[in-house]
């Protein structure tokens, strides 16, 4: 199963440190030599980047910042792994070697995907 990883935590208006950089970059290498980790990047702040919205096909383009967000997307990673639970626990590695914020974790629908997976999901979804 693949999940997608999203990465939210307070704007930072300074690069990684080399001592982030170099703990990221380990927990990056041993996730992709054990193939847990299929891809991974981080985001530039959110000034350099904008909101697309669409209502009554009508758009909104938002620049940033995104002052008015306590957390923004960070980054993301994408996981291949055997349950939810095992995404859970490599996600908890990835935020020990941050330190702060959260990651949403969303299960990836793919082609092996079948209308089953998508009403347990939906039925999932109604149970919480």
């Amino acid at each position: 199963m693949r999940f997608l990883s999203l990465y939210k935590c307070p704007e930072r208006d300074t690069p990684p440190t080399p001592e982030e950089m170099a703990r990221m970059g380990k927990l990056i290498e041993e996730g992709l030599k054990s193939g847990k980790l299929l891809a991974s990047e981080g985001c530039h702040p959110s000034a350099t980047g904008a909101r697309v919205r669409i209502d009554n096909e009508k758009f909104t383009v938002s620049d940033g910042p995104f002052t008015e967000s306590k957390e923004v997307v960070g980054g993301f990673a994408l996981i291949d792994a055997p349950s939810k639970e095992a995404a859970v626990e490599y996600v908890k590695e990835f935020l020990k070697a941050v330190g702060q914020g959260e990651c949403e974790l969303r299960q990836v629908f793919d082609a092996n995907s079948t209308p089953q997976d998508f009403s347990a999901a939906r039925e999932a979804q109604t149970v919480s």
